[in-house]
């Protein structure tokens, strides 16, 4: 069963998603919040498996919320998922870097809601195709922060390659096919780079990959709605 907390300022936003939620058989909603505030003791208290939190609350907003979740050893295994009214922006972006495995605009089609919901459960990272293309936009043209080239360097030359795939939308059985690797090799890489760079987990590795320059245009593909990563 997959336990879901929901945090949304808006109450018809939270009723219509814990509809949707509850008539499935492998989800459950354990509790909803009006603000990150109560959202991040809800968490505390019930221990989700996925947390959807609106990026705009008052009181608390979503980026805090997701810092106060990632900075919780507690409460390291629950994958924050912010909710979007307007795609990516840099509420968005700081969300990411704060700790969230990934994001959904609201408008989405309820089957992809669903689908999204038991990729973050997974613990994989979720991020449209539109997204990586944005974010390729916006960190192509940048040079890279001193800090992240650094952080690079610390890495070895399969782990950079294992992280630009996993940021192209590369799930570890392609990765270790693409590199002649078996699965359990290439997870191991995505982990090492995962630690080495300080990522919570693999939506800020992606982060990390645009804005150090390790992926460019050229290496860009296409993916389905909301990859799992």
């Amino acid at each position: 069963m997959i336990r879901v907390l929901l945090v949304d300022d808006q109450p018809l936003i939270r009723s219509g998603f814990r509809a949707l939620l509850d008539a499935e058989d492998d989800i459950e909603v354990v509790a909803e919040a009006g603000d990150g505030a109560d959202g991040v003791a809800l968490a505390r208290q019930h221990r989700p498996d996925v947390m959807l939190v609106d990026i705009r609350m008052p009181v608390v907003d979503g980026i805090e919320t997701t810092r106060r979740v990632a900075a919780d050893p507690d409460l390291t295994a629950v994958h924050v998922v912010v909710l979007t009214n307007y795609g990516l922006d840099e509420y968005v972006l700081n969300a990411l870097r704060a700790g969230a495995a990934g994001f959904l605009v609201k408008d989405i089609l309820p089957e992809d809601f669903l689908h999204a919901v038991r990729v973050a459960a997974r613990g994989d990272a979720l991020l449209a195709p539109s997204i990586t293309r944005k974010l390729i936009d916006r960190y192509v043209t940048q040079p890279p922060p001193d800090d992240l080239t650094a952080a690079l360097h610390q890495l070895t030359t399969r782990e950079r390659e294992a992280v630009a795939l996993a940021a192209h939308g590369l799930s570890n059985d392609e990765i270790a096919t693409r590199m002649a690797i078996s699965p359990v090799t290439a997870k191991t890489h995505i982990n090492r780079a995962m630690t080495k760079l300080h990522a919570r987990d693999r939506a800020q590795l992606v982060v990390i990959a645009y804005e150090s320059g390790l992926v460019t245009p050229r290496s860009a593909r296409p993916a389905p709605p909301y990859t799992a990563l």
